[in-house]
């Protein structure tokens, strides 16, 4: 099957940018010995966790969901961090995890002794109050006031002893002079921590634009040496972007042009439901074949079916008049698109593809009422 001639709306996976993503990471892992895990967060799409899994070394969760979903789909280390735990949960969270991150000694102290028997290495989420993303503010666990994470003032000194690593995570698509930055401010505030023999493993979170085409490698290659070698523990990275950037698609049908001053394109896709980032960030995504406004001689906003006023996708300029029936291709589109979807307005899920390396499209799974139903009562 060829990409357009999948129903719409379809997320597809390219395969071959999911794979070169996966060498580059695994690469990483060979020269500078850290570990690498899938931050589920951003791409859970399991069908594609065999090939992940030949190359990281596990998943990382946010929560019990996540959490099963990595230990029965990719089976490797499973991670967890939380804000806080439901007592109801952790009995399973601790059956499934390997590893374990603490938001605050309060819980910490909660599930400790649950943690101890259930022989699950155990951490403890660090602030290290070093802002470096700007004009991100929803990103940042640095901000003040933030509720993610402990402050040097904050940290219980006398349950240092009882942990086995440290996990901090601060960045939001950024490059390695962003992680060099907090580095400094960690040592700083958490350095003698770090050096404790019980602590084994640090955690440097997400946010890593690893595969990015302009992302400085031997930077973040000498930032984990250092980490390594000074303090002697293992360092983790958990990329969830990094692993599935520019390796997915939102194909789409124009399903009517109206016009009030502008040309807008009507779609059977949807911001608000089927790439919410485009609202929250906000976010324009590329489109394959378009340029911006006044670029190409064809202006249109794109939109959706939607009844919310607001559900624009943006403005983009093409090579000829759009006309209904035609098929558009939104892409990187793979991370934060599944994970975040939605139904409002009984808008249908859009099914899940795969573009294989031959350049052939596989149909996972598509998705109707009964997927909408089933999340109501």
């Amino acid at each position: 099957m060829e990409l357009f001639e999948l129903p719409t709306p379809c997320y597809v996976i390219d395969e071959e940018q999911l794979l070169e993503n996966l060498r580059l990471l695994g690469e990483l892992k060979k020269e500078t010995g850290c570990r690498i895990l899938l931050a589920q967060k951003a791409f859970s799409c399991f069908a594609e966790y065999p090939l992940i899994g030949t190359f990281l070394d596990g998943t990382t969760a946010s929560g019990l969901f996540e959490a099963r979903l990595g230990f029965e789909e990719m089976g490797k280390e499973n991670h967890i961090f939380s804000p806080a735990f439901r007592e109801e949960e952790f009995d399973e969270i601790i059956r499934l995890c390997s590893h374990v991150v603490f938001n605050s000694f309060t819980q910490l102290e909660r599930f400790y002794e649950r943690c101890k028997r259930g022989r699950t290495s155990i951490g403890i989420r660090v602030n290290p109050e070093c802002s470096t993303q700007g004009e991100h503010a929803i990103y940042d666990p640095c901000a003040p006031g933030s509720r993610l994470g402990v402050t040097a003032a904050g940290f219980r000194k006398e349950w240092a002893d009882r942990l086995d690593g440290l996990h901090f995570h601060t960045l939001c698509e950024q490059n390695s002079d962003a992680l060099e930055k907090t580095l400094e401010a960690v040592e700083e505030k958490f350095g003698q921590y770090l050096k404790l023999e019980n602590i084994r493993w640090l955690n440097m979170g997400g946010g890593h634009h690893i595969t990015r085409e302009d992302y400085d490698l031997e930077r973040l290659k000498r930032c984990i040496r250092r980490m390594q070698e000074r303090y002697g523990v293992t360092v983790y990275l958990e990329p969830g972007e990094a692993v599935a950037l520019n390796a997915g698609y939102l194909v789409t049908e124009v399903m009517d042009i109206v016009e009030n001053g502008i040309k807008t394109a009507v779609l059977d896709a949807s911001a608000a439901c089927h790439m919410p980032d485009v609202l929250e960030m906000p976010y324009r995504p590329p489109l394959k074949g378009s340029g911006v406004p006044g670029e190409k001689p064809y202006d249109f906003r794109l939109s959706s079916c939607t009844c919310l006023a607001g559900d624009i996708i943006g403005d983009y300029s093409f090579d000829r008049e759009l006309r209904v029936g035609d098929r558009l291709c939104f892409e990187d589109m793979a991370i934060y698109s599944m994970v975040k979807n939605n139904t409002f307005n009984g808008m249908a899920l859009p099914g899940i593809a795969r573009k294989k390396r031959d350049g052939q499209c596989e149909l996972i799974r598509t998705f109707g009422y009964e997927d909408f139903k089933e999340r109501l009562s």
